[in-house]
């Protein structure tokens, strides 16, 4: 057994990567175990550069706030604002914090610096403005959408008037209040005026639509994409408050899905501007559907993004799965040798990418338990997604700093 893996393990690069991939993918996704761990994001970092430098890769996402992504596309691309403020504002999540994530900016800024627009990378956030816990007003994005259609079509196309969208937005505490997630009375989800301003949302993207051939010629593609940007997180947002505000047992699993839809269509629309790479937990990209148990709810269960996005691109969608071996500072020992990582763990490489139909192969019928973790930000890999998944990634010891 420990033989047959040795022989499959691989270095991670990217001509190993392409290799087992054998064509290169419209999206290819690196998935993580456990947020914020800067021996994973410097693997990413490392691979990510050289399937840009190497095989024309041209956008790189990250799990983190679309809108706020903006400003670091913005900064890479043309240098607005400075690294310091861009690392505060333009990453979510706390992830502008991470000593890898700003090489990672600072690497793309470099290497935009002096290559022409066509052929720059460019940076892109796949999340919501929300988390499972809380979600921003659809304000910005609401009043971001109509400004543009505004100044470009016929005023007397427009559903309504931006007095109109402030008064029926009012103020944004109750949209942000994040006693809602227990409470759902608290919402402002399905207040009339929330409902209205679903119906809005709906017709201002629907002018979006009408008036594509005229906005072709009128604005920049860069306009259009940041426009599309903002109908789908102002719609997603609405949809994703409504939620909030429901009270049946399928409400966690609605909110679930919806933020993984969301991340779904941003990764649909990097990939209409051409090759992407994208990092997320791997409960993210994978193409099984996720779980999760939450406070006093059953196993909750929905789509992830991966797998939205898998159905709709097929063989162009490609997705390498992340584990590890140990992460002692959260009390993640050895593993147990009936594992996926306990079989791992034996191999000399620390880290190595394997194929995850050759892995599968080598694994047999021997039992592969899935690994149990105390640790709750850490989520072990199931050897029962293998044959939906085309490589694992392997990092012996995550340590920390």
């Amino acid at each position: 057994m420990a033989t047959d893996i040795k022989d499959i393990a691989r270095s991670v690069d990217a001509a190993t990567v392409m290799e087992l991939l054998r064509i290169r993918p419209r999206l290819l996704a690196l998935g993580e175990p456990t947020h914020g761990e800067d021996t994973l994001l410097d693997l990413r970092n490392e691979l990510f550069r050289q399937l840009v430098e190497q095989h024309g890769y041209r956008t790189i996402a990250l799990e983190t706030d679309c809108v706020r992504g903006l400003l670091v596309d913005a900064y890479v691309t043309t240098g607005t604002h400075t690294l310091d403020q861009v690392m505060e504002r333009g990453l979510s999540h706390g992830w502008g914090t991470s000593a890898a994530n700003r090489e990672l900016v600072r690497w793309m800024r470099e290497y935009n610096a002096d290559r022409p627009s066509t052929d720059q990378v460019r940076f892109a956030g796949i999340d919501g403005p929300l988390e499972i816990t809380g979600a921003e007003s659809p304000r910005h994005s609401l009043t971001a959408l109509h400004t543009y259609l505004a100044a470009h079509v016929d005023p007397h196309l427009l559903p309504c008037t931006m007095d109109t969208l402030d008064r029926l937005l009012g103020p944004d505490e109750p949209w942000t209040d994040p006693d809602v997630m227990r409470d759902p009375p608290r919402s402002a989800g399905r207040t009339p005026e929330a409902r209205e301003l679903r119906l809005l949302a709906d017709d201002l993207t629907a002018l979006l639509d009408t008036q594509e051939p005229h906005l072709v010629t009128a604005t920049s593609p860069d306009a259009r994409y940041t426009a599309r940007l903002h109908a789908r997180t102002a719609t997603g947002l609405l949809r994703y408050h409504s939620w909030t505000a429901d009270t049946s047992p399928s409400r966690m699993t609605r909110l679930l899905a919806t933020r993984d839809a969301m991340m779904a269509d941003n990764l649909l629309a990097l990939t209409a501007r051409g090759p992407a790479l994208v990092y997320a937990h791997n409960s993210h990209l994978q193409r099984d559907k996720s779980s999760l148990r939450m406070w006093d709810h059953p196993l909750l269960e929905w789509w992830s993004a991966g797998a939205l996005v898998s159905a709709r691109l097929g063989e162009q969608y490609a997705f390498l799965a992340t584990t590890l071996g140990t992460l002692r500072h959260h009390g993640v020992d050895t593993p147990p040798p009936d594992t996926v990582e306990g079989l791992l763990y034996d191999l000399p490489e620390d880290r190595c990418v394997l194929d995850a139909a050759r892995l599968s192969a080598a694994l047999g019928d021997k039992p592969s338990a899935a690994r149990v973790s105390s640790y709750f930000g850490y989520a072990p890999f199931d050897p029962a997604q293998l044959p939906r998944t085309d490589g694992l990634v392997y990092v012996r010891d995550v340590t920390r700093g």
